[in-house]
């Protein structure tokens, strides 16, 4: 196989291995040399490989055994000249990879600071990777970390018995996680944490964070240490500590730096962003297209999310445009109606779908994890949303179906369950 590093700037080099130490350091020493490292999953099927080969087109697949030979070579760690290349996760259709383009001195230098300065990465930090390295924002937080002289703890598959270990013996500074880790944590440890108090940073993000989680976090761990933002493949949006969120139930914050936020008529949240966090489509200019234009602080980008910014600059999502429920003509927003319903006590998890209805176009339906009778969220619902938002159906489940990094896969809601409530009974 040719030198990975001998290759010319620009070309893509796919990596096909676990997540670990060694894979941070050949990414940032991929991007070091202008060569855009394509993080993939291990465990793709052989049809999804060849449709991610398709779209990403690498001249050369790294493995395990590569991944760690690289690594050994000690090669240089300096400045990224790129993003890497990051496919799109979306549930149907071919997917986007997500190309920054190679960045003069001035852009890469800013990218760096960027995520150097909002967060304050230094050579003292101890990163505790929680999420799988193929993803970008595991990925951006433990490659941060290393480019400012950090360590980064990689153990693999996520075990709450082993991060406990970690917590106790290794004392991380910092990690990035989504809800469904915090969950598992919290499940685990029950009453009896154990010391954190190396922790200054534990960011996250990829889900709607329970009231009860987020309650949790603050009764948990050191004040001014949980943060959470709201982003996506493409580009990050806002930050905001978990403390502002008490008096503003709801938010993900407000702007990053360097960004300007706004909502269209219709809810269609739009950022501006400065220019070395811009990006394209690799190889579909109508998607960019559609995803870019000019607005009064310069290109701004969407995501196709929707919601509200308050007078003071906050963001509240109400959701994805692709799971928007059109319900007797009423637009319905699943992540609006899963904030008030998560509000319930006995609601431990909950993801709002709709399904095809002779009558409603679409039916709004709720899947709930938790021990509550649907009869109860039914009367908790009537009290705070309007008819159109009030599930349909509650359907009991042991678990939500969710992808790696703690989404929801709503495409699968409408399979059959683990267990089944009543579902039947009118909203």
């Amino acid at each position: 196989m040719t030198d990975p590093l001998s290759l010319a700037p620009g070309s893509r080099v796919a990596l096909r291995a676990p997540g670990s130490p060694a894979y941070v350091d050949v990414v940032l020493a991929l991007l070091a040399q202008g060569v855009i490292p394509v993080p993939l999953d291990p465990n793709l099927t052989p049809r999804e490989v060849a449709v991610a080969e398709e779209v990403t087109s690498p001249v050369a697949v790294l493995g395990p055994d590569e991944v760690t030979a690289l690594a050994a070579r000690r090669p240089d760690l300096g400045t990224p000249r790129a993003r890497p290349l990051h496919l799109t996760s979306g549930t149907t259709g071919r997917p986007k990879a997500v190309w920054s383009g190679l960045l003069d001195d001035a852009a890469a230098a800013a990218l760096v600071a960027e995520e150097r300065d909002l967060w304050g990465f230094s050579p003292d930090d101890v990163h505790l990777v929680l999420g799988p390295l193929h993803h970008s924002a595991p990925l951006r937080f433990a490659v941060a970390t290393r480019l400012a002289g950090g360590q980064v703890l990689a153990p693999g598959r996520f075990d709450p018995a082993v991060v406990t270990d970690l917590v106790r013996h290794e004392r991380p500074t910092t990690t990035f996680c989504v809800p469904t880790h915090l969950r598992r944590l919290a499940d685990s440890w029950g009453g009896a944490p154990p010391r954190w108090g190396s922790l200054r940073l534990l960011a996250h993000a990829g889900a709607a964070c329970p009231p009860d989680l987020k309650r949790w976090l603050l009764d948990t761990l050191p004040p001014g240490t949980t943060w959470e933002f709201y982003g996506s493949t493409e580009g990050q949006f806002t930050a905001c500590r978990s403390e502002e969120q008490v008096d503003r139930p709801g938010t993900v914050g407000r702007a990053r730096p360097g960004r300007r936020l706004r909502a269209d008529p219709d809810g269609t949240l739009w950022c501006a962003v400065p220019e070395h966090a811009r990006f394209t489509y690799l190889d579909d200019p109508e998607r960019t297209a559609s995803t870019w234009r000019e607005g009064p602080h310069g290109p701004e980008f969407t995501v196709g999310d929707h919601g509200r910014l308050d007078e003071d600059g906050y963001v509240f999502l109400d959701g994805r445009r692709e799971d928007l429920i059109v319900s007797g003509g009423v637009n319905v927003y699943p992540a609006e109606v899963e904030q008030v319903l998560a509000g319930h006590p006995g609601v431990r998890e909950v993801a709002v779908y709709g399904v095809p209805d002779p009558q409603w176009g679409q039916r709004v339906c709720a899947a709930v994890v938790g021990e509550v009778d649907p009869d109860v969220l039914r009367a908790w619902a009537r009290e705070r949303l309007a008819p159109a938002k009030r599930p349909k159906d509650y359907v009991g489940r042991d678990a939500l179906p969710m992808t790696r990094t703690g989404k929801v896969r709503r495409h699968e809601l409408s399979s059959p369950p683990g267990r089944s409530g009543d579902g039947t009974a009118a909203g």
